[in-house]
């Protein structure tokens, strides 16, 4: 029973910080503002992840195409870590580090928001991807864990939850993407 309220007391001391960190805070709510006017300009939100990051990047599309808690029009979001036959033709022929930015090129425009999550803030296949969409012209951020890492110095927006354990830094994520869906919604 100690080991879950120790669990339970680590998370809420990590998402206490998230209060206290006014960069963070600012950067969550200009994100929101720039999906909102990247969806009012026909664009849309794409996104990628590892691991469970790329669980929570279908996680918050879901939340976008369908819905997080009104009822709305549908938003446009893509995933780029669910398309197995693409990710692993890339992966094959240019290699793991350009599975994203491969995709990025064909899909992203200027009028698209790209998300990259990474807990580490180092993973090269989407600090790769966040280049690749800069050079698109498509605003950048990225949800992030530790000191954010080289991805940190290298989006428009980044969302740093400065933390050393990835299971905290991923239930921050999930807090702030819900936070963003209801920030949103509220503009459709």
């Amino acid at each position: 029973m100690s080991s879950l309220k120790n669990s339970i007391q680590e998370s809420i001391k990590v998402h206490q910080a998230l209060l206290e960190n006014k960069t963070l805070l600012d950067n969550v709510s200009q994100l929101a503002f720039a999906i909102v006017q990247s969806y009012k300009n026909h664009g849309k939100v794409v996104l990628c992840g590892n691991g469970g990051s790329a669980s929570d990047a279908l996680h918050f599309a879901g939340e976008l195409v369908g819905r997080f808690e009104r009822e709305r029009c549908a938003l446009p979001a893509v995933v780029l870590n669910a398309d197995v036959a693409t990710m692993t033709a890339i992966s094959n022929d240019y290699g793991y580090c350009d599975v994203f930015a491969r995709q990025v090129e064909g899909f992203v425009n200027e009028n698209d928001v790209f998300i990259g999550i990474s807990t580490s803030g180092n993973s090269e296949n989407i600090y790769a991807a966040a280049i690749k969409a800069k050079e698109k012209g498509a605003l950048t951020a990225a949800f992030l864990g530790k000191d954010g890492g080289k991805i940190a110095a290298n989006v428009d927006l980044p969302i740093v939850v400065a933390y050393t354990r990835t299971a905290r830094i991923q239930e921050a994520h999930i807090l702030l993407i819900h936070s963003l869906c209801e920030i949103i919604e509220k503009e459709f």
